[in-house]
């Protein structure tokens, strides 16, 4: 998805111009999105319809679905916010925004007064040709980015999502050059950027369990994209624990960060057996692994130095969401045996 902004002073012609970039991107086969910013009150709905007599007894979101959807929100919400929500609707390959021109994305300007260092051009609206659009659109495939955040490129000299726009923004960085993210995590309404590592990593371990449950029977054939969403309102948090992971009975040396990730997921699924003691120790063992295929593999898990007997379906969780998790560190060899030691 590729973030573009149009931006300037009261009538410089922003929406013509706007409109005129969506039907070029249209045009060219791209699902396009699209973001109005107001300083005035947006109204989604007529006086006295149905819909506006709910907003008006106090709801404080409205949802009118007919030959089209539109949701009516009581509350403004961050730009980023939206985003990161769009990316639940459709897979969209451009967002152009209408205004927000203190936000950090690039911007095509139709006025002087907002050109600032995010401008990747500035145009006037009402003299732009057909062939100027089109140049625009070109500008917008080659400078467009996705949510700041979520910007990732390995070994790339530069450490937070911000610089990479900058470079992308210059022409020293293509999008395509980037990490490919996969998983968006968003922390009550706020982006949190995902790593290639950690993108990877949450999509082998909920495929994993996702593999074990019966998808067939709710209507999924094949899985295209999944939608998580966790209610964590007792707040559990989870500190650091160290591990030993070993592979074929070979120890496997990895940096500090990834064994963090894997201890917290070792013992948060432990957390969820309701074992109800005080774990200090766990250990877990698959051995039989063949060809990827798990289904025969057993599974061994210890508590304190005590084998936990588990019933077969919790087996099937553990073992793929384990062995996805293990898999996601792009192991050279095949693995036959895992393992995974946790010292809480």
């Amino acid at each position: 998805m590729k973030i573009v902004s149009i931006v300037g002073r009261k009538n410089t012609g922003k929406t013509s111009l706007t409109v005129k970039v969506i039907e070029e991107l249209a045009k060219r086969g791209y699902n396009v999105a699209s973001i109005k910013h107001s300083h005035h009150s947006i109204e989604m709905d007529k006086e006295n319809t149905d819909t506006w007599k709910h907003k008006q007894a106090g709801a404080n979101l409205v949802v009118g679905v007919g030959s089209t959807t539109f949701f009516n929100a009581r509350k403004e919400h961050d730009l980023n916010r939206i985003l990161y929500l769009l990316k639940h609707f459709d897979d969209f390959d451009f967002v152009i925004i209408e205004g927000y021109k203190t936000y950090n994305y690039p911007k095509i300007a139709t006025s002087s007064d907002v050109v600032d260092s995010y401008t990747i051009k500035q145009v006037d609206s009402f003299t732009i040709t057909e062939k100027g659009v089109s140049e625009l659109a070109d500008l917008i495939e080659e400078k467009g980015h996705d949510i700041i955040d979520t910007l990732f490129k390995k070994n790339c000299g530069y450490n937070d999502g911000e610089s990479i726009a900058q470079e992308i923004r210059e022409g020293n960085i293509k999008t395509e050059d980037l990490d490919d993210v996969t998983s968006y995590l968003s922390i009550d309404g706020k982006v949190i950027g995902l790593n290639r590592f950690v993108s990877d990593y949450i999509r082998q371990v909920n495929l994993g369990i996702i593999n074990t449950l019966n998808i067939k029977d709710y209507g999924v054939e094949n899985i295209g994209k999944i939608e998580l969403l966790i209610d964590n309102e007792n707040n559990v948090e989870n500190d650091n624990s160290s591990s030993e992971i070993f592979i074929n009975q070979k120890s496997l040396e990895i940096n500090r960060f990834v064994k963090d990730i894997i201890s917290n997921s070792i013992k948060g699924m432990v957390k969820s057996l309701k074992t109800q003691e005080n774990v200090e120790k766990i250990s877990v063992e698959i051995k039989g692994i063949e060809n990827e295929e798990l289904y025969n593999a057993d599974i061994y898990l210890k508590i304190n130095d005590a084998e936990i007997d588990i019933n077969k379906f919790t087996c099937g969780i553990l073992k793929e969401s384990i062995f996805a998790m293990v898999n996601s560190l792009k192991i050279d060899e095949e693995i036959n045996e895992i393992k995974i030691n946790v010292e809480v």
